[in-house]
């Protein structure tokens, strides 16, 4: 799986000279302990955070190419066992004015009973905020939500800001429990079920004073409210949402889902979209059956998928990608993504994945260490991957 490859990643930069294609890689950093995630914080050219495995986040200066000595926070009571620890991070868009941000980790629950298994852990997101210092935040962190976790993969664990001039709203990916073929539901269990959803919350309010583990409210505009299902709930029939972003100029959302025994996919969801989108997962494997399953009236198929295997376009775990937006005009609205087995990494237009997807490892040369097991891409500021 992604999570568990990760101990043997070196950061990597993708390097985009101006109007030139893409040149190679660039060894951004090392000292590192596992990164699953890097971002930026908005507005802030100068510094890169890196999410580590085992819940501390790092902070990469651009000018002076070096890792600070001091952990942005340390998160002590991360649960990184198989597919957990801390997965991502999501800078509020007004951070440089209240200095929030959020994390989905995972977290040792002692043990509770569910579907009569013994969970490992729970997914969690907190909220944070920086200090006086702005290389170093507070330790104390507010609960926004959590769940049990069945099972120790399939945990998701992308969360991301929609941008735009609109409402800015939390997306959550969460993976569908673990179990092979889902056995239980969880991605199309649309009451008391967060698994295999995309879950969307406004952390500008909160809906539920009373319960200190609840900090959050739900959008009116939410596609289940009122309705039967999840009033969290915003997409859903996922397995493993590895991976996701919304393209900085567009604002649509692209996701990275990664398939069980034949298919890896990429689904869509447009800016303009109403949510509630079913992407089918337990029925359907990327454009395929899983287990006969039909696909029904209603469901998403992905935009793109590929198959099972070690050729030039096959994997067996995709890591969701990026629109390209930075300052190179030639690579500007090409979809970057990967796969993690594979070591692939690929490109598509939008407009037209299946006939545009090429794969680009040739051009991506390290200028020092190897491509090995990629597990995320990131952005910084400027648009560079």
């Amino acid at each position: 799986t992604p999570v568990a490859a990760a101990a043997l990643i070196a950061a990597l930069l993708l390097a985009f000279p101006v109007a030139a294609a893409v040149t190679g890689l660039e060894r951004a950093a090392t000292g590192l302990s596992s990164p699953m995630y890097v971002t930026h914080a908005p507005g802030d050219s100068t510094r890169l955070f890196i999410c580590e495995k085992g819940g501390v986040i790092r902070i990469l200066n651009l000018t002076t190419e070096l890792i600070s000595p001091v952990p942005f926070p340390t998160i002590s009571d991360t649960d990184s066992a198989g597919d957990g620890g801390l997965q991502s991070m999501a800078f509020h868009p007004d951070y440089a004015a209240n200095g929030r941000f959020y994390v989905h980790v995972t977290v040792d629950n002692g043990g509770v009973m569910i579907d009569g298994l013994t969970s490992p852990f729970s997914s969690y997101i907190r909220e944070y905020a920086v200090s006086g210092d702005p290389n170093v935040a507070n330790p104390a962190a507010t609960e926004v939500l959590s769940w049990v976790q069945p099972q120790s993969n399939h945990n998701g664990g992308w969360i991301g800001f929609n941008p735009g001039n609109g409402a800015k709203y939390l997306y959550i990916m969460s993976g569908d429990g673990g179990r092979q073929g889902d056995p239980d539901d969880n991605a199309q269990t649309m009451v008391g079920e967060p698994l295999g959803k995309v879950l969307r919350i406004d952390v500008d309010a909160d809906d539920f004073p009373g319960d200190p583990d609840r900090n959050y409210a739900v959008p009116l505009s939410n596609p289940f409210v009122g309705e039967t299902g999840d009033d969290e709930i915003w997409a859903y029939g996922l397995r493993n949402p590895w991976r996701a972003s919304f393209d900085r100029d567009a604002g649509d959302l692209r996701t990275g889902d990664v398939g069980q025994n034949a298919r890896e996919e990429i689904d869509f969801q447009s800016v303009t979209s109403d949510g509630g989108e079913n992407y089918a997962w337990n029925r359907r494997e990327g454009l395929i059956a899983h287990q006969g399953g039909a696909l029904l009236l209603g469901d998403v198929q992905p935009v793109y998928d590929y198959p099972h295997g070690s050729g030039e376009f096959q994997g067996n775990s995709v890591v969701g990608g990026y629109v390209y937006r930075g300052v190179d005009v030639e690579l500007d609205g090409l979809y970057f993504f990967a796969d993690t087995i594979a070591d692939n990494v690929w490109t598509f237009d939008p407009a037209d994945p299946v006939n545009t997807v090429a794969r680009i490892n040739d051009q991506l040369v390290p200028d020092l260490g190897i491509l090995d097991l990629p597990v995320s891409f990131g952005e910084d500021a400027a648009g560079n991957l």
